[in-house]
This record gives structure tokens, sequence and C-alpha cells, in this order.
């Protein structure tokens, strides 16, 4: 499920010509972090947005095939559309996805150069005590 989870954060947030995309950062590190520290519920809610962000495309684009077999134009359309849905629920559930990439790369070192920030240091580990 986490190849799910990273196509569509991929798909969300690409590289543009003066920022990295969510593909450049530590996405492996972050999402085993995320599995890892994150309630059953969080991580249920990260799997199914991302699998509806899949299944979607026949509703957003009427192309009858997974996101994952859309050639890129059509990738953008579905994105750019199922995260403006007017569904709530839908909206909603890919959100989920597109927040959690949001946190992902906001925390990465590159990113926060490009912005003139300074890296985040090490995390402390005591969210859980």
């Amino acid at each position: 499920m986490i190849w799910l989870i990273k196509f569509a954060m991929c798909a969300m947030m690409p590289r543009t010509e003066k920022l990295p995309g969510i593909g450049d950062t530590d996405l492996d590190g972050f999402l085993r972090r995320l599995r890892r520290d994150s309630d059953f519920l969080y991580w249920l809610g990260l799997a199914l947005g991302a699998w509806l962000f899949a299944v979607t495309p026949l509703f957003t684009v009427w192309v009858p095939l997974p996101a994952f077999f859309l050639p890129k134009k059509l990738l953008d359309r579905h994105t750019e559309r199922v995260l403006s849905s007017r569904i709530y629920l839908i909206r909603q559930a890919v959100f989920l996805v597109r927040l959690s990439a949001g946190m992902c790369w906001g925390a990465d070192p590159t990113v926060r150069a490009k912005f003139a920030m300074s890296p985040y240091g090490t995390d402390p580990g005591t969210f859980r005590s």
C-alpha cells in the first residue's frame, strides 16, 4: 500500500522549475516514521485516500483506468479535479494524502533552504512519552 501512497503524493506535489517535488525528499523514511508514529485511523485514512485517488479517474477525467496508468497530462487534470471535488468525503480523503505529503515536503532540508529557513534538528522522539 505504501507504493500507492507514494504515487498519490508524487502526483499531487510534483517537482517544478524552482522547487523540488515530494519525490525529491526522503519520502520512504517519512512514511516509515508516519506508519510507526501515527494512530491506526490516521494511517487507514491515508491508505484509503490514496486508494480513492487511484480509482476515481473514471469520474474526474472520464477514463476507465486507475490513476497510475494515466499519462502525465491526464494525471495532472485528475489530481486537480479530485482535490477540488464537490463531494466532501472524496475531497477530504484525498486531502489527507496531500496534508501528509506537505508535512514531509516542508520538513525536508532542501526545501527549507529554498525558503531561506534552517533545517529542523533531529527528532527527540518524545512524541509518545
